[in-house]
């Protein structure tokens, strides 16, 4: 969340912010709402005042007939004030839900546009397969493989969820090893975190729990939801603390499970484990200095291509436009790999800092040496591995004439397998 006041000094750079990103919001109502607002504070305030003067008085009158007069001139006052206190608070829920819809400013070099067409190709990295054969999709080649079944978790659990099994497993598993051994030689402190979480901390995080596009997945009869990615977890871990700032980057990585609606989600680009209800995920989450967050997504990028070179699996590096952003992300960054099957490239990782749109609404602070030197952390998060799509890299990748499938050489020593053979 911005701060109110930035917003209200900055009314053209809120208003054109939002268009860029493709968001509706209603300034005027915004204003409005912050000027009734202010003016209950002021109304609340002089109610107490004048019931303090008036219990002060009463205190001193020793007629008792006098002293009813400001016995009932003091029920008055706290009629009126709790009165005004409803109209406040009232006031201040619409005034937040208005505040909740406005997304982060978005950095100054990050391209303008509605949708991922003007996303900008900033390098691509390693080589593409040249087949001696015509390439198939994972979906193709996992009715040869049966490392993945669809139908089944469609019966059990409905559309777009599947299970892994045989060799689909053992390829979960070692991505995820994979991954943390990366994270841990960086300095990472590595968490496997819970699946769900306050509805307030998703909403902190910038995750929007109602309306028709929420990716999130509520919890009937609890203030609770699914969380769609461990950004949500290690984000939520430090709410109302204070960080020494000694100790900053804290660096975190979390495995979990990440479930999303995929409200809208259609086409040819949505099929098979692209796009699912729920699949795996090693998430990076980064507290910085707010002077060092530009660096720490350089460094997050970074990491992101270190496993994807490891991999060897070609992917380009693309600078997300303002409508790709999301609520909280100030500059993003996404990693997107070659299908081979699908002669497309896909988005396997992402990348953002969020300055302290999030700590802000989270109220994560931290603290130097010298007491002046406090403030909101800045946070930042990306995809380590997200396991359903790296699992079509690799397939499609790593695909053979006869339908087998090469594991690649430094997932080995976790799969204890050179290949996955056609059944």
């Amino acid at each position: 969340m911005l701060d109110l006041r930035f917003i209200l000094e900055n009314k053209q750079l809120i208003i054109e912010n939002a268009r860029n990103r493709n968001v509706k919001i209603d300034y005027d109502l915004i204003e409005s709402l912050a000027k009734k607002r202010n003016q209950l504070i002021k109304e609340v305030d002089n109610l107490r005042h004048q019931i303090n003067l008036n219990t002060a008085e009463f205190k001193k009158e020793k007629d008792e007939k006098k002293g009813e007069n400001f016995i009932i001139k003091g029920q008055s006052l706290k009629s009126d004030l709790k009165e005004k206190e409803k109209n406040l608070r009232q006031v201040e829920q619409m005034l937040d839900e208005e505040l909740e819809k406005i997304p982060n400013i978005s950095h100054p070099d990050a391209p303008v546009g509605q949708d991922e067409n003007s996303n900008q190709e900033v390098k691509k990295v390693g080589e593409m397969p040249v087949f001696e054969f015509i390439p198939r999709d994972h979906l193709e080649l996992n009715k040869k493989l049966d490392i993945i079944d669809f139908e089944s978790a469609t019966r059990v659990a409905g559309n777009k969820f599947y299970y892994l099994k045989n060799e689909g497993v053992l390829l979960e598993l070692a991505l995820i090893q994979y991954a943390f051994e990366i994270l841990r030689q960086e300095g990472f402190i590595i968490y496997s975190t819970p699946d769900i979480a306050t509805i307030d901390v998703i909403k902190g995080l910038g995750f929007n729990p109602r309306g028709e596009e929420t990716q999130i997945y509520k919890l009937e009869d609890f203030d609770l939801g699914l969380i769609a990615t461990a950004e949500i977890t290690l984000g939520g871990l430090y709410k109302e603390k204070i960080i020494n700032k000694e100790l900053l980057p804290l660096k975190l990585g979390g495995l979990s499970h990440c479930f999303r609606t995929e409200a809208g989600s259609y086409g040819k680009a949505s099929k098979g484990l692209y796009r699912v209800h729920q699949f795996t995920k090693v998430e990076m989450f980064i507290y910085s200095k707010p002077e060092e967050s530009d660096k720490m997504l350089d460094y997050i990028v970074s990491i992101e291509e270190k496993i994807f070179k490891g991999l060897k699996i070609p992917f380009r590096v693309v600078d997300c436009c303002t409508g790709e952003l999301g609520a909280a992300a100030y500059r993003k960054y996404d990693l997107e790999a070659w299908f081979p099957g699908e002669s497309r490239w896909g988005e396997i990782t992402s990348a953002s800092n969020c300055t302290d749109f999030q700590s802000r609404r989270l109220n994560i602070k931290y603290l130097g040496r010298e007491h002046k030197d406090k403030g909101f952390v800045h946070t930042l998060n990306g995809t380590a591995i997200a396991i359903s799509r790296a699992i079509i890299a690799i397939l499609e990748n790593y695909q053979q004439a006869d339908g087998s499938v090469m594991i690649p050489q430094v997932l080995r020593k976790y799969t204890d397998i050179d290949r996955i053979s056609p059944k």
